[in-house]
C-alpha cells in the first residue's frame, strides 16, 4: 500500500465529480448534466439524437444522481425515469430537475436493474450509459431491460471495459492508470480507504465502493468488471444480435492495439452497442 501510494503521489489528479463536489464547484448531479452529451456521443454516428429521445418514453439504467436523465429530458423526451441503487441521489436528482423546470418529465426510481417495476413494453428508448460494468448480474438487467422495452425500441449500451486505464473506477483516489494491473484488490482496498479516510464524504465513497461477502471478506462491489470479452459472450447466450456495435480506441493513434485481440482490452475506451427489439 506504500509503494501505491508513492506512486499515486506522482501522478497528476483526475478531475472527477465526487471532488468537485467537495470543492463547492459542481454537484454530481449537475456535472452529470453538464457531461450529457458525452454519455451519447459515441451513439451518434450511428442514429440521432430526436431519434433517441424526442417524444419518447426513456429509462435510464444506473442514473446516479439523475443529470445525465434530465440532459435526456431536455432533448424532447416524453418522460425520462432515472434508475438507480443509490439512495441519497434521489434528492440531488429532484432537486436538480426543479431548478430546471423539468420535474413534470422526470423520476428517480430507487431500484435494483435486475427487477424493474415497470409493466412489458413501456419505454421507447433504455439507456445504459456506464452501467454495464457496475450491474450485478448483467444477464438478468439485460433481460429486465428487454421485457420494459417496446417492440422496435432501442437499448443504448456504452462501457468501458474493466482493463481501461482507470477500469477500477478508483480514480476519484488512486490517479495511476491501469493500477489494478499492477495491484491486487486487497492492496486497492486499504489504499483506497486510506485515501479516503480524511475525505467529508469520505466514508461514503467506501460504502458506495465496497462490500463484505458471505465469508466476511472485502471486495468491490461496485462493479463487475465486465471486459470486452465477457460482455461479447453475454450477447451470444443470450442470443442478441447488435444493430450497432462499435469499439472506440483510447486515442486515435492507438487504433491498431484497440483492434487487436487481447491488447484492445488495454486500449479500448468505450464498448458501444445498440440493440433493437
Amino acid at each position: 500500500m506504500r509503494l501505491l501510494k508513492c506512486i499515486n503521489r506522482r501522478f497528476k489528479p483526475v478531475v472527477h465529480p465526487f471532488n468537485l463536489s467537495n470543492a463547492g464547484l459542481l454537484t454530481y448531479a449537475e456535472w452529470q448534466y453538464e457531461k450529457g452529451e458525452d454519455t451519447i456521443e459515441f451513439f451518434l454516428k450511428y442514429t440521432d439524437k430526436d431519434s433517441m429521445f424526442k417524444d419518447k418514453k426513456v429509462l435510464d439504467i444506473g442514473c446516479g444522481a439523475g443529470g445525465k436523465t434530465l440532459y435526456y429530458a431536455s432533448l424532447g423526451a416524453e418522460k425520462v425515469v432515472g434508475v438507480d441503487v443509490v439512495e441519497k441521489y434521489k434528492e440531488e436528482s429532484e432537486a436538480l430537475a426543479e431548478k430546471l423546470g423539468l420535474s413534470d418529465k422526470f423520476e428517480f426510481v430507487l431500484g435494483d436493474a435486475k427487477a424493474l417495476p415497470f409493466d412489458p413494453g413501456t419505454f421507447d428508448t433504455v439507456v445504459m450509459n456506464d452501467a454495464m460494468e457496475h450491474v450485478e448480474g448483467p444477464e438478468e438487467v439485460l433481460t429486465e431491460v428487454l421485457r420494459v422495452l417496446k417492440e422496435g425500441g432501442r437499448v443504448y449500451i456504452n462501457f468501458p471495459p474493466y482493463y481501461h486505464p482507470f477500469g477500477a473506477h478508483l480514480s476519484d483516489a488512486i490517479y495511476i492508470p491501469w493500477v489494478h494491473l499492477f495491484f491486487r484488490d486487497k492492496t486497492l482496498i486499504r489504499a483506497y480507504k486510506d485515501l479516503t479516510a480524511g475525505l467529508p464524504d469520505g466514508q461514503d465513497r467506501v460504502s458506495l465502493r465496497i462490500s463484505k461477502n458471505e465469508k466476511g471478506e472485502e471486495y468491490f462491489s461496485y462493479i463487475n468488471k465486465m471486459t470486452l470479452k465477457a460482455f461479447g459472450r453475454l450477447l451470444k447466450k443470450m442470443g442478441i444480435t447488435p444493430v450497432y456495435y462499435d469499439e472506440a480506441p483510447l486515442r486515435g493513434i492507438l487504433k491498431i492495439p484497440a483492434k487487436m485481440p487481447v491488447f484492445k482490452e488495454l486500449f479500448v475506451k468505450m464498448a458501444v452497442c445498440i440493440v433493437e427489439k
